[in-house]
């Protein structure tokens, strides 16, 4: 395997900085961890985005979160056609492997995930609109949510309505997954929206009673 290469000196630094002191100050718990396996509270479906820490957000600690992360924050509906889904295998392992109590959908600011789609949708995105691309056949997932914003004519408006569209939409197509709806409407799981605005720090939470986003 010629094209696997050592990591990059940085990375090997601060991989040793981290041994030399959160490891060597925090050994017996991650012992812990190692022998008494994993025991997450909660599951957060999150944006690939680098900018979004949502452990960083939330102060979590190792084995205090299961997190999955894709493009957009997206959760596909219930299709048990066969085909890898990455996602729904995570939201299964979560749900009737670890027993989450509750699985949150972190949604966030200037999301390019989101303006891809917006772009794709609008036909200015001709390589997105392609069979062949990954991305855009993923965010096909969104474009309900296109349609729903039509009315906003500003685009910078539009997408950010998109972006809290893109969380409805995934909680939405949890509740077709069997069992995640059983799970819920037995009162052992409940699921959970945010948007999170990078820049300002804010998190906004979406109120299923009135289908809108309040901050916290």
């Amino acid at each position: 395997m010629t094209f696997a290469r050592k990591l990059p000196a940085y990375l090997v630094t601060r991989y040793r900085g981290w041994r030399a002191t959160a490891y060597e100050e925090n050994k017996s718990w991650f012992r812990h961890l190692a022998n008494e396996g994993q025991h997450p509270r909660s599951m957060l479906i999150a944006c690939c985005d680098s900018r979004v820490h949502v452990t960083a957000i939330f102060g979590a600690d190792q084995g205090e979160f299961f997190i999955h992360r894709n493009i957009a924050n997206l959760v596909p509906p219930f299709s048990p056609n066969g085909d890898h889904h990455g996602t729904s295998a995570a939201v299964e392992y979560a749900v009737s492997a670890l027993h989450v109590a509750h699985i949150i959908v972190v949604g966030h600011s200037n999301c390019g995930g989101i303006r891809g789609c917006h772009d794709m949708c609008a036909g200015l995105a001709d390589d997105l609109s392609e069979n062949s691309s990954f991305i855009g056949r993923w965010l096909d997932i969104l474009r309900p949510g296109f349609d729903r914003t039509a009315d906003i004519t500003d685009t910078e408006e539009r997408i950010q309505a998109m972006e809290r569209e893109a969380v409805r939409i995934s909680l939405h197509n949890l509740m077709t997954f069997p069992f995640v709806a059983d799970a819920v409407e037995n009162e052992r799981l409940t699921l959970h929206g945010l948007w999170h605005d990078i820049g300002a720090g804010s998190i906004d939470v979406f109120d299923s009673e009135t289908e809108t986003f309040k901050s916290v």
